[in-house]
């Protein structure tokens, strides 16, 4: 009976580590000198079964200025599932437009990206890494792909106004 509880007591705290909720992992947003880690908005387990409540309050500000890239660096949590980047930005004459790159594959790993607009003068609006957590079969048998993790970031520096 001792050698069974002192065995018990050996192994709790290697059961209860075992037990306990992973952080949520967070991507780093780079621009222009400057950076934020923003965790996620949103952010389920693999099989985006089961989800955490939504938390608008997690998105972050990056001052993103026409005319730079934006970096995007995400942890392995990301990169070992496919992924991508989709952005909302202002073309040069104020037009609202949305863009969204390719998916990266989570074979590839890749843990980083660079986004550049297409268009000169353009401003980035907002950002968010998007990563896939399971592919579904919808009611008309096409192809579905679930969203498992929302990481966002807005352009904190204050636009110029736009002049009709």
């Amino acid at each position: 009976m001792r050698r069974g509880l002192t065995a018990l007591l050996m192994l709790a705290p290697l059961l209860l580590a075992g037990c306990s909720v992973p952080d949520e992992p967070g991507v780093t947003f780079y621009s222009h000198g400057e950076s934020v880690r923003v965790p996620p908005v949103q952010y389920c387990e693999r099989l985006a079964r089961q989800c955490g409540e939504p938390d608008p309050e997690a998105a972050g500000e990056l001052p993103m200025p026409a005319g730079y890239p934006l970096q995007i660096s995400v942890p392995d949590e990301v990169a070992s599932a496919p992924w991508q980047v989709v952005f909302t930005y202002l073309s040069d004459s104020g037009e609202r437009l949305r863009g969204r790159s390719g998916v990266m594959s989570g074979e590839d790993e890749q843990h980083a990206y660079t986004l550049r607009l297409p268009e000169d003068g353009a401003r980035l609006d907002q950002v968010e890494v998007q990563r896939y957590g399971t592919v579904s079969v919808n009611q008309t048998g096409q192809l579905q792909f679930v969203i498992g993790g929302t990481w966002l970031v807005g352009n904190s520096r204050e636009q110029e106004p736009v002049t009709s």
